[in-house]
């Protein structure tokens, strides 16, 4: 149970900072080396998972890569 959780909130943890950078477009603040190797790091335990076929590991970060990849895009984008 505490690892379901864990995992919920660190996956979901990026969900307001996605809303705010969606509606403010300021990245002014958002590191970019941070969100280049966060997205990076997920889309590799993306694949890790992939090959050790772990469905909630593959899940997890498909979901943080995504929010995460979007607020990298807005940081290219935007700033």
């Amino acid at each position: 149970m505490i690892g379901f959780i864990a995992a919920f909130l660190t996956t979901f943890g990026f969900v307001p900072q996605v809303i705010r950078v969606m509606k403010t477009k300021d990245t002014t603040s958002i590191s970019l080396g941070m969100y280049l190797m966060s997205v990076t790091g997920m889309l590799l335990w993306l694949t890790h998972g992939l090959v050790i076929q772990d469905m909630a590991l593959v899940a997890a970060n498909i979901i943080s890569a995504t929010l995460s990849g979007i607020i990298l895009y807005y940081k290219l984008c935007y700033n």
